[in-house]
């Protein structure tokens, strides 16, 4: 029994990580590319701030419970100093630990933001920063992930590094837009913000399915595996999932093709936005699930 909780514990920690991440470094690519005046909003301060404090968590959690899940032993001992110091001589302690370590650093990219505001969102010298500490967190996921293990592991490494930027970009923005930009109904901002992440959207979407094919072939190896293996029906759910936000998407397309420009002429009217609020929501719920998938997948092997 305790080695099924440790797992779920487990699940969850990399969930809540997966999710810091995406909203931290999607939230500071989406105020440093689409939306610099933002990082003046309450909001959207709060949700950088959120992503930061869930990434940080997750991460030092996940280091713990790896323990546990792996040698078999009770929740409570995930914190225990002997079972700690093994895991941080094993490589995915070492690689971990440093990741903790850039989180720390996120912390100060974080107030670098909050204390400058739109003036850091637009400095140079904070984007190079941001950009630095973002390629580390989203280099050591992948450095104890199954594309180690690929036959190919350079290509299938740079391949999950373009998924993941591609999923930070889409659910950081997506949530950037939900409790940032939306509740605001600016008609200038809506007029402009909307259609920037539109395009960014779907740069994003185009990196995570072409990415997730390649990375698919070489940690599976063939069309088979996916289809006869646990990993393989687990990473078809991941991408049924996918597939119905793209669905839920094509209504917020939809919407910023026939009624933006209605919605700014009214200046952000509740009743003419809403529609745009409820689907936006509906992706992001959708992309929460995603996250959980991912969660799985990373503790399943790619081989049963």
């Amino acid at each position: 029994m305790s080695v099924s909780w440790a797992h779920a514990a487990y699940v969850l920690a990399r969930g809540l990580d997966y999710l810091g991440t995406a909203v931290f470094l999607g939230g500071l690519a989406f105020l440093a590319a689409v939306w610099p005046a933002g990082a003046g909003v309450a909001g959207a301060r709060r949700l950088v701030g959120t992503g930061w404090v869930l990434g940080i968590i997750g991460t030092v959690a996940a280091i713990g419970l790896e323990g546990v899940w792996a040698s078999g032993r009770p929740v409570a001992d995930a914190f225990d100093t002997a079972l700690l110091s093994q895991v941080l001589d094993v490589h995915f302690g070492r690689v971990w630990f440093a990741r903790a370590l850039l989180w720390v650093l996120a912390g100060v990219v974080l107030a670098g933001l909050l204390r400058g505001g739109a003036r850091s969102a637009r400095s140079l010298a904070w984007r190079v920063g941001a950009g630095a500490v973002g390629l580390g967190l989203l280099r050591t996921s992948g450095m104890t992930g199954h594309a180690t293990d690929a036959p190919s592991p350079g290509w299938a490494q740079v391949a999950d590094l373009v998924h993941l930027v591609g999923i930070c970009l889409w659910i950081g923005g997506l949530a950037m837009l939900l409790f940032g930009v939306l509740p605001r109904r600016r008609p200038d901002e809506l007029g402009t913000v909307v259609p920037r992440y539109s395009r960014l959207a779907m740069i994003s979407v185009g990196l995570i399915v072409i990415a997730g094919v390649v990375l698919a072939l070489q940690v599976l190896g063939s069309v088979e595996a996916v289809l006869h293996t646990g990993y393989g029906r687990l990473l078809l759910v991941k991408v049924g999932i996918v597939a119905l936000v793209l669905l839920v998407a094509q209504a917020s397309r939809g919407w910023v093709a026939r009624r933006l420009d209605f919605a700014v002429v009214l200046r952000g009217d509740a009743a003419t936005v809403r529609p745009f609020v409820y689907s936006v929501a509906a992706e992001t719920v959708l992309v929460v699930f995603v996250l959980i998938a991912a969660s799985f997948l990373v503790t399943a092997s790619p081989g049963r």
